[in-house]
């Protein structure tokens, strides 16, 4: 592919923002509609691009940006298998959820400004993924983040969406400033920023030459906080559930599919470097697994479709995270293109089952399954594949990241079957109380229409199928793709069975709580009031935050006010009527001394000039006149001495 073609990919999408941003007050509801074609396009160059990859072109096309100590900085384009991967998720799944996003927004007053939005976050995500560079990469980083903040807090007449759009940005800038450092370390350490640099064979040349440095060491660490700022990993994900303020497609396209997947692409991207550092793959390990256990357990009493969603999507991130940490790269990239697929359509769906019955509590849901069809079965779909019911999508990426952890680390392995259990059993209670059972609440629920649907429909024949690439039957394709060579992949009997039997399991206990004895949850969560409020107050985690960090902050905001008010301030006030005590002095000594000396000598001129005309006649006689007087006074005087 040329340079030309290979730009159109992320530059498709810039078009399109530029165009609805000056013309989208004329264009209106035909806003949508260049999005799409600008998403569509992109998303057919794309598959152009995956085509040659897959044929073992990778594609690197690169300018120097600067110069640094005679060290080029460069700007460049990069298409291998892990960026083709994430090219297919990102312009793909975009493209359908900007098509969903038609129905959903019809109607809101800002709809031209919110498909602009969608189509710079296409811009922003597709030039982080085609980034050859950490400074590139930096860039469209943080303009993800300012996109993130656009969107989620879209419905800014809501002080809950505004504060959520903040509490996001924030959260996100804490992650990034570590990210940054990393940056400035690891180009300090080892004298490159080139994705391409940063293969096993210079990391083992560089530990070998010069051995584990600290700067190399704490590089990598602050290189993984931007990774945990990004894809909600404890303890920066409390940003996550918050942001489901935001419409509904937003939450599919950026907390579900895209976004927070950068941060498992940029370790992805960097594994060679974590590998090559055991104790920080550690770290990437024990907080992956801590998060995936964490959220999951949040998610089991969560009421809000949403939130149930948010909870899960922090808990199959860490899954990904706790994946790159025990070594297996592959597993993690395929569970994070797999989990795009069905999080994405229970996003859509749960925005599908909002518009139809009009609430969002789960507690007012109930027999849906009858007036919404096409939305029950296609979540039905997303629902077994998340869990890891075989042979959906969701059961190969799962199974591949356990047995990653068996053969690494038992206790991470335990842990994550505990949180697959939770999984199935939170994700079947979110579908019994939405589907099943009788109408809880007063709406009459209809099926949401097609425009909405049909990205419902292929979603979830992507959540069916797109495990097969890493499933046996294919010869785990996909891993040996992402990997550049073969990889010995067997299957273990003892992980896959007890894989299947947690995902069985959670079933059963869902079904069993809320079909058959349906007052034993709430009997339990009595019985375990301490426990239930755990869960529910997500362990107290914000609470936590506001008593300390945030009114720790605050009151360094606050001192910082009152010092600037009482010294800074009132001493740059008091400068400043000094000067202007000074001034007015200066002001009086030149008007009434400076310039009255001048004004005396030019009166006393003018009184003297003013006498000596009157003696300037012009007249002879009294010239002689003037003459003879002055000679009887010489006379006079001379006589007289």
């Amino acid at each position: 592919m040329t340079v030309f073609s290979t730009a159109l990919i992320p530059l498709l999408p810039l078009g399109a923002f530029i165009v609805i941003l000056f013309f989208g007050k004329w264009l209106k509801e035909k806003s949508a509609w260049i999005a799409i074609l600008a998403s569509a396009a992109s998303c057919a160059v794309s598959f152009q691009a995956i085509g040659q990859v897959i044929k073992g072109t990778t594609i690197n096309q690169n300018m120097t940006w600067l110069i640094v100590n005679q060290i080029p900085l460069e700007f460049g384009i990069t298409i291998d298998p892990l960026a083709a991967m994430m090219l297919f998720v990102v312009t793909f799944i975009g493209s359908l959820i900007i098509i969903y996003s038609v129905g959903y927004m019809h109607g809101d007053p800002r709809y031209p400004r919110f498909f602009a939005y969608l189509s710079l976050f296409m811009f922003s995500m597709l030039g982080l993924v085609l980034s050859s560079t950490l400074v590139q990469i930096y860039l469209f980083w943080e303009l993800v983040g300012l996109c993130s903040y656009f969107l989620i807090g879209f419905w800014f007449e809501k002080k809950s969406a505004s504060d959520a759009g903040r509490k996001a940005f924030i959260t996100n800038r804490i992650g990034d400033i570590g990210f940054f450092l990393g940056i400035v370390t690891f180009f300090y350490a080892t004298g490159t920023v080139r994705f391409a640099d940063i293969h096993p064979e210079f990391i083992h040349s560089f530990v070998g030459a010069y051995g584990h440095t600290p700067l190399l060491t704490l590089s990598a660490l602050f290189l993984f906080c931007g990774a945990v700022g990004k894809s909600a990993q404890f303890p920066l994900h409390v940003w996550l559930p918050d942001a489901m303020e935001g419409p509904t497609p937003v939450s599919a396209l950026i907390h579900a599919a895209t976004m927070v997947a950068a941060g498992v692409y940029l370790v992805a991207r960097l594994f060679p470097l974590f590998q090559a550092i055991p104790e920080i793959s550690q770290i990437v390990a024990v907080i992956g697994t801590a998060t995936a256990l964490m959220a999951a357990f949040f998610a089991l009493t969560q009421m809000d479709i949403k939130k149930v969603l948010a909870y899960s999507t922090i808990s199959q991130l860490g899954y990904m995270m706790a994946a790159l940490g025990v070594g297996g790269m592959t597993a993690g990239a395929f569970h994070l293109m797999t989990h795009a697929f069905f999080k994405a359509l229970l996003f859509l769906g749960a925005g599908s089952v909002i518009h139809g019955s009009g609430v969002q509590d789960m507690r007012e849901m109930g027999g849906l399954r009858k007036s919404m069809p096409v939305t029950f079965w296609t979540f039905v779909i997303a629902t077994v594949a998340i869990s890891g019911i075989p042979p959906f999508a969701g059961f190969w990426s799962k199974d591949e990241i356990l047995v990653s952890a068996f053969g690494s680390h038992r206790i991470i392995f335990w842990l994550l079957v505990f949180t697959a259990l939770m999984t199935s059993f939170y994700m079947f209670r979110l579908l019994f109380l939405t589907f099943f059972g009788k109408t809880r609440g007063h709406h009459h629920a209809h099926e949401s229409p097609l425009v909405m649907t049909l990205p419902l429909v292929v979603l979830a024949i992507g959540s069916a199928v797109m495990g097969l690439p890493g499933s046996p039957w294919l010869d785990h394709w996909f891993q040996n793709f992402l990997a550049h060579h073969p990889e010995e992949i067997h299957v273990n009997p003892f992980v896959v069975t007890i894989s299947i039997a947690t995902s069985v399991a959670g079933f059963i206990i869902a079904f069993f709580f809320y079909i058959t004895h349906t007052n034993l949850p709430r009997r339990l969560a009595q019985k375990w009031q301490l426990t239930y409020a755990a869960s529910q107050n997500k362990l107290w985690i914000d609470e936590l935050y506001q008593l300390t960090f945030i009114r720790w902050f605050k009151q360094i905001a606050k001192l910082a006010f009152q010092f600037d008010a009482a010294v800074i301030d009132r001493g740059v006030n008091e400068v400043g009527f000094k000067t202007i005590l000074v001034s007015r002095i200066k002001n009086w000594i030149d008007q009434y001394i400076v310039d009255g000396l001048v004004n005396l000598t030019g009166w006393i001129a003018r009184s003297t000039s003013a006498f000596l005309r009157l003696v300037q006649t012009g007249y002879i006689h009294n010239y002689l006149f003037f003459l003879l007087l002055g000679v009887l006074i010489i006379a006079f005087t001379v006589f007289n001495t």
